[in-house]
C-alpha cells in the first residue's frame, strides 16, 4: 500500500456553481434561523449567529457580481 499524504489547512476555493451558491444561502438562512432562536435567551450568542450570516452574505454578494 502507498503512503497518502495531505496538507493540513489546506482550503479549497470555490467556483461560481448553483451547488456552492446554494451551500452558502442555506448556512446563511440558517445562521439567520439560530440568530433568531436565541434572540430572547441568549443575545451574545444570537450576535455571534448574525456576524455569521453577514459574513456569509457578504461573500454572496461578492460571488453574484
Amino acid at each position: 500500500m502507498k503512503n497518502q499524504y495531505c496538507k493540513v489547512g489546506t482550503v479549497t476555493t470555490m467556483t461560481i456553481d448553483t451547488n456552492e451558491l446554494g451551500l452558502l444561502k442555506r448556512q446563511y438562512q440558517n445562521f439567520m434561523d439560530k440568530a433568531s432562536n436565541f434572540r430572547c435567551s441568549d443575545t451574545r450568542l444570537a450576535e455571534f449567529f448574525e456576524l455569521k450570516a453577514m459574513k456569509i452574505d457578504k461573500i454572496l454578494k461578492g460571488k453574484m457580481q
